[in-house]
């Protein structure tokens, strides 16, 4: 289906590598021993996530899902520095989650509309030209540049509407979203019309408002998978109201008070805090209901019993949405603001994660030291400040959530022993 709704796909991300430093020595007519002038390496392109206003979906993943960042220039002659690698610039949905697949903790939340960088590309090696010294003065050699962080990441669609329209399906939803709000939705009577939720601002003049958001129809199982429900139930987290919507003329034949307790059971067995959230019970149809019978009247003491305000409206007559509208608006001013997640992702985990290559270690013995080898260990030294106190401590952290702490004493080091990582030495200490 082309136009199929995408709300949570995997994708992998690459920064740039950062360009190497050059080895070279001026040449030039009437001067001697210029010495080395080889400039240093470009910083690779950062991964950098950006909202797009207009998107309610991931569709745009759907046949791209690999962003890798553009390369630092290498060093130049004339102590010329390379080229900086050009960013990647990756535009999601306002909500959108950056998860951690094997964990599921949540990365980022990139509902507060800032720019978030994910993965920082490498820096530049040094040229030649830094390693000369009094007695070293023909260095033949320079730095090679680091590697970008890269990983794979979840990305999860939760949308930021403060309203949602839930309900069985064909109960009106996208009907009565298009008369309230500036939204297009696609209308048809038979099931699963929605595909995606839609959304529309509803206005309600001198610049005031909320976001409505018409969540596609739930059924019995949609907790558990069943239908199309499953998947967008997730979009109806962050509402801070939902507006329940009912068929009370019973049109498909089902009873208004069954589908209420119907639909709160779903929402439960999703999430329990979810089933808390306030609602209010759009009665729809009225146009076409008869008030004064058995299943109206029971349907209202339903209502009642749950503590429900009812709002009684037409979506083809307009009978009713003002007052929806108002009862909506008032209501949203006695709640809570909408829900940001925090990151759940710890600056050790970030570390491990975003140090680019295999995370394989290796330990060996020379002499009376222990060298401790690995390719995301050699990018990651590149981010302690080792004359700082709070970012050895970090340093170390990383260490033992790695399991590096943990083969140096398979490796059968005792306490006051040396370890080498990439010239920088310590004594073990238990």
């Amino acid at each position: 289906m082309e136009n199929a709704f995408i709300d949570n796909i995997k994708i992998y991300v690459k920064a740039g590598d950062g360009g190497d430093g050059a080895i070279s020595f001026h040449r030039e007519k009437y001067v001697s021993a210029g010495g080395p002038d080889g400039g240093d390496g470009g910083r690779g392109g950062n991964v950098i996530f950006t909202i797009d206003e207009g998107a309610n979906t991931l569709l745009s993943f759907r046949y791209k899902r690999k962003f890798v960042a553009e390369r630092g220039g290498n060093g130049m002659t004339g102590k010329k520095h390379g080229k900086n690698g050009s960013d990647v610039i990756i535009s999601v949905p306002k909500g959108t989650l950056i998860k951690d697949p094997a964990s599921g903790k949540i990365i980022h939340d990139m509902a507060d509309g800032e720019d978030y960088v994910l993965c920082r590309g490498g820096r530049g090696g040094w040229g030649n030209r830094h390693f000369a010294t009094p007695t070293r003065q023909i260095p033949r050699f320079a730095k090679s540049g680091t590697k970008g962080e890269e990983r794979e990441v979840t990305l999860e669609l939760k949308m930021l509407a403060e309203v949602g329209l839930i309900g069985f399906p064909n109960v009106g939803k996208s009907s009565i979203l298009s008369r309230i709000s500036s939204a297009k939705p696609k209308i048809a009577n038979y099931h699963f019309t929605t595909l995606s939720p839609n959304l529309g601002v509803v206005a309600m003049g001198e610049g005031r408002g909320f976001l409505a958001a018409d969540i596609p129809g739930l059924i019995e199982g949609a907790s558990e998978g069943a239908g199309l429900g499953h998947a967008f139930l997730r979009h109806v987290d962050r509402c801070r109201l939902l507006l329940h919507v009912v068929d009370v003329a019973g049109t498909d034949g089902r009873d208004p008070s069954d589908d209420i307790d119907k639909i709160n059971l779903e929402l439960s067995r999703y999430s329990p805090e979810l089933s808390k959230r306030p609602q209010i019970i759009v009665a729809n149809k009225i146009d076409t209901a008869d008030p004064d019978s058995d299943e109206y009247g029971a349907f209202m003491r339903k209502c009642e019993s749950l503590g429900y305000p009812v709002v009684a409206v037409s979506a083809v007559t307009g009978e009713g949405l003002e007052d929806l509208v108002r009862l909506t608006s008032d209501t949203l001013k006695t709640l809570p603001p909408i829900t940001v997640y925090e990151a759940e992702y710890s600056p050790e985990d970030e570390a491990v994660a975003n140090a680019a290559g295999v995370r394989e270690t290796y330990v060996r013995r020379e002499n009376e030291k222990y060298i401790v080898e690995g390719e995301w260990l050699y990018n990651f030294m590149g981010q302690i400040n080792f004359d700082d106190y709070e970012s050895l401590n970090f340093f170390q952290r990383v260490l033992s959530k790695n399991g590096v702490i943990d083969k140096l004493r398979e490796a059968g080091i005792e306490e006051g022993d040396t370890v080498s990582i990439y010239d920088f030495e310590f004594d073990f200490v238990y």
